[in-house]
Parts: structure tokens; sequence; C-alpha cells
């Protein structure tokens, strides 16, 4: 038996690519599942699919950059199962752009999105955990974060941080609680391109659709770290198409 079957995970950015792919592993092994997403068609589907094949999602209306979005994630967690053990933070977006073109828009939802939104979870899950005793904060940053490619400077910096952030949490968090950064390379998810300049958007497109990895890859990853005993921490994860540079 999975060591993930029974927990209550909940995760964010859950209507689509990544987030989804994770959402359908978890459950079919055996995982609770409180499931937070921005669009309320695509996350209702999702939470259908899964109980439509006996598993259990809940889904909640989360934009991880308003704080009481991610409490009210993790506070109906606690009414349906009484407990969360583990938070996924997976919301994201891709808008890059070159410098020249000033995007600052797009540089202020990757900011508020990947960091804000990180440090949001982390608000609303660490004092629950603390009272528990035992927690699981799983975040997703990118490949990105390690090697910076125009016109990806934003991006990247923003996942840098994700990355600086969960070691940090990590250093803080004792002896009770996990702390896992999961970073994926080229991933074939509809987030690739999407908002960034046209340009942009078709070079992108046409690489992932080349190269790019599925979302289940980084799913079972996800997994892996989750399904580690008590006592054992995995803190890092890379996960890369093989033909990646």
């Amino acid at each position: 038996m999975s060591t993930i079957q029974g927990k209550v995970i909940a995760i964010t950015g859950a209507s689509s690519g990544i987030g989804e792919a994770t959402a359908n592993f978890l459950a079919e092994k055996g995982a609770h599942l409180m499931l937070g997403a921005r669009r309320e068609d695509r996350l209702n589907a999702v939470v259908d699919s899964i109980t439509a094949r006996g598993g259990t999602a809940t889904g909640v209306l989360v934009d991880v950059t308003r704080r009481e979005d991610l409490r009210r994630l993790t506070d109906t967690a606690i009414e349906e199962y009484g407990r969360l053990d583990v938070l996924i933070s997976n919301a994201g977006t891709m808008a890059v752009s070159p410098f020249d073109d000033l995007r600052q828009d797009d540089w202020d939802a990757m900011v508020s999105t990947h960091i804000t939104g990180l440090l949001n979870g982390i608000g609303a899950a660490l004092p629950l955990f603390r009272r528990q005793g035992f927690g699981h904060f799983v975040n997703v940053s990118s490949t990105a974060a390690y090697v910076v490619v125009p016109p990806q400077a934003v991006y990247a910096a923003t996942k840098a941080a994700v990355n600086v952030i969960s070691e940090g949490l990590r250093q803080e968090s004792g002896p009770d609680l996990s702390v896992t950064v999961v970073s994926p390379g080229f991933t074939h998810t509809e987030g690739v391109g999407k908002g960034a300049s046209p340009k942009v958007a078709s070079a992108m497109t046409k690489m992932r659709d080349e190269i790019a990895m599925p979302p289940s890859a980084i799913a079972s990853a996800i997994g892996y770290a989750i399904e580690q005993p008590a006592g054992v921490d995995v803190n890092e994860i890379v996960v890369r198409p093989t033909v990646q540079a």
C-alpha cells in the first residue's frame, strides 16, 4: 500500500498542466485532494473526472495572490478531514518577453504568482502544520532557476526566489516538517508561451512540441517525494527531458 493513500493533499494551479496531472496521479494512489485554481469550469472538470473514477477531490476557487484564498483552501481541508498533510504550491505563469518590450504587468504577475503566492501558501499552512506537528511543503520551481535564457530573466528570477524561500523554510522547519522543491524542465503544458509576446510564444510552443516531456513525469516526481517515510525529506528534485541542454 502506498504511503500516499489517505493523505490530505492540497494543490494550487490544479486545473491544468502539472497541477492536473499531479491531482490525477495522487488520486490513483488514494489521496484525499483539495484542488485550488482560478478557472471554475476547468477546476470542476478535474474534480468530476477524479470522483467519477472513484477518487476523492474537492475544488476550491483559489487565486494564490490573495491570502484569504489560500486560507480558505487550508480551512476547507480541516473542515472536511481534520488535517492537511501536504501543500503543493504549483500555480504559475510564464508570460515571458524581452526586457525592451517593457511588459511590466507581466513582470508583476510572475512576481505575485510565484513569490507572493508561495508566501501566501506558507502563511496559510505553516501555523496549521505547527499545530499538527507534521506537514509537507512541495514547491514547484523550474530549471530556469539554474540557467537563465533570454527572454526569461524575470521568470527565472522568480523561480530562483522559490528555491531560496524553500531552502530557508527547510532550515527553519525543524524535525517535524518537510520541504521539497521540484524543478521541471521543458514540460508540455498549455502555459508554455501563454501570455508571452507573439514571437516568443511561437518559438516556445514550437520547442515544446518538439522536446517537452509530459506533465505526468513531474507528477510522479512529486509523488516520490510525498511517499517517503517519516524522517526522510527529499529536498530537491530536478527533472528534464533528456534532450534539454
